[in-house]
């Protein structure tokens, strides 16, 4: 039987792809309680109960790197159900959203939890980094599934 508790937990993150130069907007997370090393990942986080998925991603993205992007250009790419989420509190799913649309400037907003911020290659995320934001990616680069799993372990039939 199994006993955990289900909960419905929403985190979001956001590709901000500069067509352009190739690049998307990356941030370098240092060692926390959930990360032992810092990672590299996309800037995203939490939805809060009640908050629209869009509207959550592009707050997490102004409130981490000052990127200004309105929800209606933002585009749904991927959702990621993860067994087991970076805090070890349960199952999460991840709304990976993206867009070409953007202003203000890159910059770090939030010292006390990033290393820094910066613009990568689309095709090559620093290492180490999230697991979850590499599927992500790949599908985003190669227009991939809309959906795929991380941590769970394979069930017969």
């Amino acid at each position: 039987m199994n006993t955990s508790v289900m909960n419905s937990r929403n985190a979001v993150c956001v590709i901000v792809h500069d067509k352009g130069s190739d690049t998307i907007a990356a941030v370098h997370y240092a060692a926390r309680n959930w990360s032992p090393q810092p990672a590299w990942t996309l800037p995203g986080g939490k939805a809060e109960p009640g908050e629209a998925l869009d509207e959550a991603a592009a707050r997490e993205l102004k409130e981490e790197t000052g990127l200004l992007v309105a929800p209606a250009d933002l585009s749904l790419v991927h959702v990621v159900h993860v067994e087991q989420g970076w805090d070890q509190a349960g199952q999460l799913v991840v709304f990976v959203f993206a867009t070409e649309t953007w202003t203000g400037e890159l910059i770090n907003r939030e010292p006390d939890k990033h290393l820094t911020v910066q613009w990568v290659p689309v095709n090559h995320l620093p290492e180490p980094s999230f697991p979850t934001t590499m599927q992500a990616l790949a599908v985003y680069r190669n227009a991939g599934p809309r959906f795929s799993h991380y941590g769970w372990l394979a069930t017969a039939e």
